[in-house]
């Protein structure tokens, strides 16, 4: 079975969560970051793990997203930095995307609580898979 290259999850670190007063300030995306990291340092994980400051999804609290050179981005929002399922679930994610052709993962594949919280899927560049089609022919129809 073909692997794919190690992978990224990035964790927006500016993401507000509405108990940030509860925490001293820190925001949620920071919260989650560091609790992934925490947990990353526990369980291993075959992933670059990087922070970015604001990921444009302002009306979901708690984004990450998970990609790969050739492979299927994922998207997700409205992650609890303090819920060890979610966390579990983001690095129970990457191993399954990682064996995954082109890292797709059906809504079933991938680990209960991030089958709601899921923003977004965008193929990548070159892709074969059936979900993407050339439009090239409707360019060339007058409307």
């Amino acid at each position: 079975m073909q692997t794919l290259p190690a992978p990224t999850l990035s964790i927006c670190l500016t993401c507000r969560d509405g108990r940030e007063g509860d925490h001293g300030d820190v925001r949620g995306g920071a919260r989650l970051a560091r609790a992934l990291c925490s947990l990353v340092a526990q369980q291993g994980c075959d992933a670059t793990l990087r922070g970015v400051r604001c990921m444009s999804q302002c009306k979901r609290a708690c984004i990450v997203s998970l990609t790969a050179p050739g492979a299927f981005t994922y998207l997700f929002g409205d992650l609890d930095p303090t819920d060890p399922a979610h966390l579990q679930a983001i690095l129970d994610l990457i191993p399954l995307y990682s064996k995954a052709p082109e890292g797709f993962l059906t809504r079933d594949a991938r680990p209960e609580p991030l089958r709601a919280t899921i923003l977004g899927r965008l193929p990548p560049v070159g892709t074969a898979s059936e979900l993407v089609s050339d439009l090239g022919a409707m360019r060339k129809v007058k409307v």
